[in-house]
């Protein structure tokens, strides 16, 4: 696609448009598994065009250059590795048996994960061949988050991992002018009230992050503060304490109020009457949902229904920058995810401090 396409494009993508600038200054390499992909062809060509740094896909090179002929995409400016006949793959295999020793695994094993490209890719970002990680287009979740969570781990000062969605709304109103920070969307089903607040804490952290906003955060619920009584009002009523506490540790400056019901947290005429008091009623710009169920459908709800631009999985608690895109992903998404990944590999010691560090053997 042309570069003045691009611009056109990201015109209607106001969210993504505003990171651009940031990651033109300090462009990364972002790695694509699914390099036969017409959508990551396309995604990873705009990435370029935009200098926004160096895109990498990983695949059969024959294979990729004849998906890239089908596709209309030059190659140029696009780096493609085959992890079967990589030089690094001998290294590779040899570091990610010491990670898995205490699961057994053994040369044959860790050989054939390493010429997965999932796997390949996940290695090239804890080796700091890669600044950020985006698959998925093609791979079901599990598939993403397994070498993820097999090689880049969890970052130091997180105690789980788990993911946000980040979604643009035609209407500027709501969130912070029209944005949304959603979570859990993709990875913990049905967290408790550490993990809860865990989820929270590290959303806010990503909005203001990428945004430099003040996180309003609301732990959702069907329920407004007590107008009804079940135990998981009361799991995220402890949430909603709990993150306040480890904000105020982190020294993050960000509100939390919970529970509230979806239109208390949203509308502004509603809050008055459901939650006077509430200093997050009415102008949420972070949503915390109950459980996995929710956040997912919720947030589908709002991509699809609403016609919001959707971005994610952005992956939360790891310690490199990562993402998992949907199946349904446009080229578009996934461009935009990439720029979300690349602006968090700027600073990414700011989200996770201690993350980035060699890995053991190293």
């Amino acid at each position: 696609m042309p570069l003045s396409d691009v611009m056109r494009t990201l015109l209607g993508m106001r969210f993504i448009a505003r990171l651009i600038d940031k990651l033109q200054r300090h462009p990364k390499r972002i790695v694509f598994p699914e390099g036969t992909e017409p959508r990551i062809l396309h995604a990873a060509r705009q990435f370029h065009a935009l200098r926004l740094g160096a895109p990498i896909v990983l695949g059969d090179r024959q294979k990729v250059n004849e998906a890239a002929g089908h596709a209309g995409v030059p190659l140029d400016g696009i780096r493609v590795i085959d992890p079967e006949t990589s030089s690094d793959l001998d290294s590779f295999v040899q570091r990610f048996m010491r990670l898995r020793r205490s699961q057994g695994v053994q040369e044959p094993e860790a050989r054939m994960a390493m010429k997965q490209p999932n796997y390949f890719g996940a290695m090239m970002v804890a080796m700091h061949q890669a600044d950020g990680f985006v698959s998925g287009a093609n791979d079901i979740p599990g598939s993403v988050f397994r070498p993820l969570f097999q090689i880049v781990k969890v970052a130091p000062q997180a105690t789980a991992a788990s993911s946000c969605m980040i979604v643009e709304l035609q209407n500027a109103k709501f969130g912070e002018d029209g944005v949304l920070f959603i979570a859990d969307c993709g990875v913990i089903p049905e967290p408790n009230v550490e993990e809860l607040a865990e989820i929270a804490v590290a959303t806010a952290s990503l909005a203001k992050h990428l945004l430099n906003i003040r996180p309003r955060v609301a732990f959702l619920s069907f329920s407004t503060k007590g107008s009804a009584m079940h135990a998981s009002v009361g799991r995220v009523q402890a949430a909603a304490a709990l993150a306040r506490q480890r904000a105020e540790q982190k020294g993050l400056a960000a509100d939390f109020d919970g529970e509230l019901q979806v239109d208390a947290a949203l509308v502004e005429e509603i809050a008055r009457r459901k939650a006077p008091e509430s200093p997050v009623a009415g102008r949420a710009n972070v949503l915390i949902f109950p459980e996995l169920n929710s956040g997912n459908i919720g947030a589908k709800l709002l991509q699809h229904v609403a016609c919001a631009n959707a971005y994610g999985q952005i992956l939360l608690g790891l310690d490199r920058p990562a993402a998992e895109v949907s199946r349904g992903s446009t080229a578009q998404d996934i461009l935009g995810v990439a720029a979300i990944v690349g602006v968090q590999a700027i600073a990414y010691h700011l989200l996770y401090p201690g993350s980035g560090e060699v890995l053991p053997g190293e």
